[in-house]
Order: C-alpha cells, then sequence, then structure tokens
C-alpha cells in the first residue's frame, strides 16, 4: 500500500485537542483511553494484553509491525487494545519465523489503527495532561459528531473491565500430575504467567472473575492466585470477598497488578488512579528485603495507597518503584500472602523478576 493512497485520520482528545495522521487501512472510528507504553519490542504481547482492555495504544516506539505477528506470541486468545497510534507503521516485515504481517493481523481482528502521529508530541502532551478518553477516527465522521460521542465514553475511573475479558467458564492449563495445585481468579490473565506456573510444576484451575471461594476451594488447590486485568479495582466486590475469604482460611495466594489492588482492598487499603499510569518494560524497582534493584515490566493505572499501607499494622512494603514511589509490591506479615504491582511473567522480558514464582511455590511447600 502506498502511502499517497491512504486516508487522513485523527486522534481527538477528551480536551478536544487533536492530532493528525493516515489509517492503516480499516476504516471506522475507536474510543478509550489513551496511554502510552515505553517498550521498544514485544508489541504483540502488548496488544493481546487483557490489561489494556478499552484503552486506545500509544507506542512509543518509531517503529510497529517491522517483525509481523507471530501465533505464539499472544497473552490471551485476541487484540485486548481498543485501538493503536503509532509514528511508522511497517506493513513489510522481516523475520523467518513471522506467521504474517502485523497489517493482516489488524485486518482479521478488525483493529483500527493511526499512524504517522507525532507520538513525541502526543506522549509529551499526555504526561503533562495525565490519561485521558480519546477517539481514533479514520472515516471523515465530523469533529463536532465525534465530540459529541466521546462525552458519552464512561471515565476509567469507577470502570469495572474484568468481567469483560475473563473467561466465561472454568478451563484447566498444564500436566494434571503435576505436583501442585492452583486455583487462579482471571481477572484478565495473561497466558504467560499460567505458562511460568506450570513451568514450575503446577496444574492450575482458572476460574471467571465472579466465581466464589467455594468454587475455587472446591478445587483444593495447594495455592491461590490473582491475575492482572484492566479497569478499576474498587468495583470487584466479589474478587474482594474471595480475597478475603482466603486470607481467613490463611492459605498461600499470590496476585499480581490488578490481583495486588484486590490484596490491598481486601485488607481496607484504597486504591487511586494514577495521572498517567505506569506502562513498558524499562521500569526500575527496589526490593527492600534483599535491597536489590530490578528492571520490570509494568501495565497499570491505578495503585494502592502507599500512607495507608505504611501504617496497616499486618502488612508491609517489599518493593518501590525508583521513579516516583509508588508501591510495587507488599506482604502480610501474619499471612501467607504476597504480591506485586508489576509483571514477573514479562515476555519478551524483562526476566529479574521471575523469582517471585519461585518464592510463591516455596510459600506453598512452607
Amino acid at each position: 500500500m502506498k502511502y499517497t493512497t491512504r486516508q487522513k485520520a485523527i486522534l481527538l482528545l477528551s480536551d478536544g485537542t487533536i492530532f493528525h495522521g493516515k489509517s492503516i487501512g480499516i476504516s471506522g472510528t475507536t474510543f478509550g483511553e489513551v496511554c502510552f507504553n515505553t517498550g521498544m519490542t514485544g508489541y504483540q504481547e502488548i496488544f493481546t494484553d487483557p490489561s489494556y482492555f478499552g484503552q486506545l495504544m500509544v507506542a512509543t516506539n518509531a517503529h510497529i509491525g517491522n517483525y509481523g505477528v507471530n501465533e505464539k506470541e499472544i497473552e490471551s486468545d485476541s487484540i485486548k487494545i481498543a485501538g493503536l497510534v503509532c509514528k511508522n507503521f511497517s506493513f513489510n516485515y522481516s523475520r523467518e519465523d513471522a506467521s504474517g504481517s502485523l497489517e493482516d493481523y489488524f485486518i482479521k481482528q478488525n483493529l483500527i489503527c493511526i499512524s504517522d502521529v507525532d507520538t513525541r508530541a502526543l506522549v509529551s502532551y499526555i504526561r503533562d495532561n495525565g490519561a485521558m478518553n480519546a477517539v481514533i477516527c479514520t472515516d471523515e465522521t465530523s469533529i463536532e459528531d465525534l465530540k459529541i460521542a466521546l462525552a458519552k465514553v464512561p471515565d476509567m475511573n469507577g470502570l469495572e473491565l474484568a468481567s469483560k475479558v475473563s473467561t466465561k467458564e472454568p478451563y484447566f492449563f498444564g500436566d494434571e500430575n503435576a505436583t501442585y495445585k492452583i486455583s487462579a481468579l482471571d481477572l484478565g490473565i495473561k497466558m504467560n504467567i499460567l505458562r511460568n506456573l506450570a513451568k514450575r510444576d503446577c496444574y492450575i484451575k482458572v476460574f471467571p472473575f465472579d466465581s466464589s471461594y467455594q468454587d475455587l476451594a472446591g478445587f483444593n488447590p495447594d495455592g491461590y492466585f490473582l491475575s492482572n486485568g484492566p479497569g478499576d479495582p474498587e468495583p470487584l466486590s466479589g474478587a474482594i470477598q474471595v480475597a478475603k475469604e482466603i486470607l481467613e482460611n490463611d492459605k498461600p495466594l499470590f496476585g499480581i497488578c490488578l490481583g495486588h489492588q484486590v490484596i490491598g482492598l481486601a485488607n481496607g487499603i484504597s486504591t487511586y488512579k494514577m495521572f498517567n499510569g505506569h506502562r513498558g518494560i524499562n521500569h526500575p524497582v527496589k526490593n527492600i528485603i534483599t535491597g536489590k534493584g530490578e528492571i520490570t515490566s509494568q501495565n497499570h493505572g491505578f495503585a494502592v495507597n502507599k500512607e495507608e499501607l505504611d501504617n496497616h499494622p499486618d502488612l508491609e512494603i517489599t518493593h518501590l518503584h525508583l521513579n516516583d514511589g509508588t508501591v510495587a509490591g507488599m506482604r502480610m506479615k501474619n499471612k501467607n500472602c504476597f504480591s506485586v504491582q508489576y509483571h514477573p511473567e514479562a515476555s519478551p522480558g524483562p526476566h529479574d523478576s521471575s523469582y517471585l514464582f519461585d518464592q510463591f511455590i516455596e510459600n506453598i511447600k512452607g
């Protein structure tokens, strides 16, 4: 496809700011909260991560699509972002084990994308003004009509989205003859979390987001896991109740990202929406227990309240984000429970934090 034949497209932010670009070829409009990811690789894993559901992703890497797609490099069964904003979109790709082009992948899953946007200016604007709702339009709908439609899009604050990405029925993952059995509550679970658990001799039963503690306990697991996922954690009253009952029964519990926030809420720690959130694969974290630093993959727009956590008698901070001092990990002093705000299962990386899965297994053994 020649550059000169591509349709014009726009990105309209909720404050009225407009960025111009070109359509990748899929015509229409798509709405969501605009955010950016600073990762230089792993775009297919980002696009299929359920935690990005309902968001328009701005890629800070200058080239997207240059290595095509591979059907094995997915975190869920479909693209989960609401739309893509990028600078240079590569219609051609050069990787031997690619199974196809990113363009064909988008066409197959009907993902709207705008390229040729000044993404450096856009990211700078979002950093200064905060995450906000936006719309990508490639079909020449009038600006006034877009503003009217955009005003009706719900704010991410208070929005429950786990139900949109969670499994509808329980399913199993791993070897049924494995040493350990894990009940996992699916709030938007990533495939690589399941792979990491299975690699450590675990057989996992994955439950829908609205399952009860009795449902999870019925598998007679050795440990429990609360997954990552999209949206605001506070509306997840069912998941919060599940976490409370797991803790009341003093069972081994591990939470990642949204699961980490749910564990905080189960202990009376409030959460809040961040100005921009953390999204990328180069976020520095300090392990307070060991004193070591970790480079981590992160994807979250909400966080637990650090001041409340500092004053909680049964909780302690285990990890801190070194850029802004937000809570990156915590554990309970009186229960077999810990959680992190970032992604130790990161693929393609970094892998500094993969030890946390080993820690979970050690907690189960203990």
